[in-house]
């Protein structure tokens, strides 16, 4: 290690001196901390909270951990630490039990409730929400929360929670939010700091790891950017770009046909994958140049498993004896509480051989024992190939020497889309192990019609927006209103990052209007008439103009219609010709500007509409909210007028998800009384349920027997009411219920076998994991909310329902 200069021992003194906590910090780390980190933890120990926008892999938890150890510094401080998935958090939660020892570290995810009374506790954002809304005690000598990913404020189904959690947190609560490198960092920093107080923001385009990114062509490893060291800008490789205009083949490849060959010494192009190296070819090609572990992005879950056995077959094996033994070991102790039948159905004893060879996949599908089974094989470097789809890229540790990326474009559920730049950052963040790795490598397989330019813009551009998703529900309507009544919940509502935004954009549109009104008072200068009032002259010129253009279009009209618009081009005729203005010498000059004004006019006067309609955006749609509930008796005035929850609004105010009204109106109906436990989690599920957008929802001949198709038919008319009210007071109005997965969650609430449930289901194990965990969260819901029978019935129901490989977790 380097002497450290002069400058060096100063800093650090400083920072001893005034910061003694993050040195006692820095000092148990055994690392030096970088510039951003330091600063960051710097704000923290001076009483602010902080934005840190850095790369994937950078370090930024590093500042989450400071807080919570200035947390533990004190005798009663509690930190929550938020995380936008339930994989997240069950990862963080034995990060912290790790370090400070179980008792201190709790766990709320929804479905987990692990020492919820702890100091430090780990949860989903929506917990926290919901913690905030109850004004729960837990909430008491909170000093820390730590917002995780906070980047998920513009996902646009789940963005709005981290917005309600920003704005009702107490003011005594510190905030440390956690982002990738967002292009407005600096804007959403100027929001936090409005509506939170003083907020440091710090930004780190730096990656800890450099990337080298590659493209393969054929059996080769090109460099994207040039490395020759003869320029200082970054440009494209030029035997890249040699390449891709020979259609990936090298000047070596030149066909030899003889003279009468047909292309005489010229390029065989390929097809589209011709000539693409194998799968298994090219793993062995990154072994042999010590660029595993690695993984492969493929935007398919099929294609992930597919990708698995085709290695497999090859015959490949990366691991050792002693490797193989360990991944078995931790194999079987994760599944141990399995039964032999569900692990058969599972899959489990392919998967396992996947495992002892080093490769594995990672999807959604999977089932989630299986997949943190997986993450923690790869970070122990037993696992040396993983092919994932892009939810890998989301938070999960799982760091590699090499990022594969097979094709740059994915299937959205409704066209193949080109990867996004901010989506290709969050890739390739993947790559390179901090400690452990000089650089990482990323690798982009070449395929006919690659335009390495476009590549390498893609490449360079490290950053993308954060825009915010936020509208309001009718539970948070209902929330806000009881809490602090309505103008000063309109009041609140219009301090979201959504409404910030608005009026970021509304301050920039008016500057263009007052330019543009400054032009039109100089065209009108330019076009005055001596004469008379040149702007009522043009009017009339405009309106003959239009007139004219709509009978050269309207020959197929009546004769009527087609008489009186002649009767009305000669009345403006008429006009024209009698306007004082006409008469005018300089008439054609005065009609050119009065051209230009008229087109700037209509410019302007859209602006001016658009600043109208962002105004104020957010609180008229929380009007529109409120009048609906007042309309369905969830709200009420009292005698002077002011709104409070009726006992149907205070049962509104416990029920969470976008299906809030829906479910606390058929609650309200008795819709659901009739149902037994199986038929309401089919209910449930319905009610949570949301089909992949290329799957068909299935017909009604599927549904349970029983009580079940008359609720559902009831609830289903229900929703068809409510649909129309939201679509009558201007509101987005919901999809219909999904009932395809109706049949497959009574079945497993009776008891089902596995084989049969998933069979019913036509989905992977993952997948109906995911929704059984959903309907398990309503089902909690109701438990709490609704009277008897349906409360007795949920609560029969998440019985029925949390079993098996439901009930299994890694964590519990």
């Amino acid at each position: 290690m380097s002497t450290p200069s002069p400058a060096e021992r100063y800093a650090a003194f400083r920072t001893s001196s005034t910061h003694p906590q993050l040195e006692a910090f820095r000092a148990g780390l055994g690392f030096d901390l970088d510039d951003f980190q330091r600063g960051s933890c710097a704000s923290l120990e001076d009483g602010g909270s902080v934005l840190v926008a850095a790369p994937t892999g950078a370090g930024k938890t590093v500042v989450a951990e400071f807080a919570v150890y200035l947390a533990m510094q004190q005798s009663r401080a509690k930190v929550f630490y938020t995380t936008p998935m339930k994989a997240l958090s069950n990862q963080k939660f034995n990060e912290f039990v790790d370090e400070y020892g179980a008792s201190e570290v709790g766990l709320l995810t929804g479905d987990t409730n692990i020492n919820s009374g702890a100091r430090i506790v780990v949860m989903t954002t929506e917990v926290l929400r919901n913690m905030l809304y109850a004004d729960s005690d837990l909430l008491t000598d909170l000093a820390f929360v730590v917002m995780d990913e906070v980047h998920f404020l513009g996902d646009r189904f789940r963005g709005a929670v981290w917005e309600e959690v920003i704005i009702h947190l107490p003011q005594r609560v510190r905030m440390v939010s956690l982002s990738a490198t967002v292009s407005n960092a600096e804007e959403f920093g100027d929001w936090l700091q409005a509506v939170r107080g003083d907020t440091a923001v710090i930004v780190s385009e730096d990656r800890p790891v450099p990337l080298e990114q590659h493209v393969l062509v054929r059996t080769k490893l090109v460099d994207l950017f040039d490395s020759s060291g003869v320029i200082t800008t970054i440009r494209v490789n030029p035997e890249l770009v040699q390449l891709a205009a020979s259609g990936g083949r090298s000047i070596q490849n030149r066909s030899t046909a003889g003279r009468r060959g047909r292309d005489r010494g010229g390029y065989h192009r390929p097809p589209p994958h011709e000539g693409r190296m194998p799968r298994e070819d090219l793993v062995a090609l990154l072994d042999g140049k010590h660029l595993l572990p690695a993984i492969f992005f493929i935007f398919s879950r099929v294609g992930c498993d597919q990708a698995v056995r085709q290695v497999l077959r090859s015959g490949i094996r990366l691991t050792d004896a002693a490797e193989r033994s360990e991944i078995r070991r931790i194999a079987e102790e994760r599944s141990r509480t399995m039964v032999d039948e569900d692990l058969a159905v599972l899959g489990y004893w392919e998967w396992l051989e996947g495992l002892e060879r080093g490769v594995a996949a990672h999807h959604a599908g999977m089932l989630p024992a299986f997949k943190e089974v997986v993450e923690e094989l790869f970070q122990k470097k037993l696992v040396k190939v993983v092919f994932a789809t892009e939810t890998l890229a989301l938070g999960i540790n799982m760091p590699a020497r090499t990022v594969v990326m097979e094709k740059l474009e994915k299937f959205n559920g409704e066209a193949r889309v080109p990867v996004t730049p901010g989506e290709y950052t969050q890739l390739t963040g993947r790559a390179g192990r901090r400690g452990i790795d000089v650089e990482g490598h990323s690798v982009i397989q070449w395929q006919q019609g690659l335009d390495p330019q476009a590549v390498a813009s893609l490449a360079s551009r490290r950053s993308y927006p954060l825009n915010s998703s936020f509208r309001p529900t009718y539970n948070m309507a209902v929330n806000l209103i009881e809490q602090f009544g309505r103008e000063r919940a309109r009041d609140i509502l219009e301090s979201s990052f959504a409404q910030f935004q608005a009026d970021r954009a509304v301050v920039d549109l008016a500057r263009t209007v007052r330019q543009q009104q400054e032009s039109l008072a100089g065209y009108e200068e330019a076009m005055t008439c001596h004469l008379g009032d040149f702007r009522e002259y043009a009017s009339i010129r405009h309106q003959l103009s239009d007139l004219e253009k709509q009978g050269a279009r309207a020959d197929s009209q009546p004769q009527a219609a087609r008489q009186k618009r002649q009767r009305e081009l000669t009345k403006l005729r008429n006009r024209l010709k009698s306007h004082p203005c006409h008469a005018c010498n300089e008439r054609e000059a005065h009609s050119r500007w009065a051209e230009r004004w008229y087109r700037l006019k209509r410019e302007n006067d859209t602006l001016q509409q658009q600043i109208r309609a962002r105004t104020g955006a957010v609180a008229r749609i929380f009007d529109r909210v409120t009048d609906v509930l007042l309309r369905l008796d969830y709200l009420e005035r009292d005698e002077h007028g002011r709104l409070g929850a009726t006992s149907a609004g205070r049962m509104l105010r416990r029920i969470y998800g976008d299906r809030d009204l829906l479910a606390a109106e058929a609650l309200r109906r008795g819709l659901w009384d009739s149902l037994e436990p199986a038929g309401l989690a089919a209910m449930a599920c319905a009610l949570v349920f949301e089909p992949r957008r290329e799957e068909s929802e299935t017909v009604e001949r599927y549904l349970p027997r029983g009580a079940f198709p008359e609720a559902l038919e009831a609830t289903q008319l229900l929703w068809s009411d409510l649909d129309d009210l939201e679509r009558d007071s201007k509101l987005q109005g919901s999809s219909p219920i999904a009932t395809g997965l109706c049949l497959a969650m009574y079945k497993w609430a009776r008891g089902g076998r596995l084989t049969d449930v998933l069979k019913e289901a036509d989905m992977a194990a993952g997948d109906f994991v995911r929704w059984t965990k959903q309907t398990i969260d309503l089902l909690d819901q109701l438990s709490v909310v609704a009277d008897n029978p349906v409360a007795r019935n949920a609560r029969a129901a998440i019985d029925g329902v949390r079993r098996g490989i439901v009930a299994y977790s890694t964590v519990a």
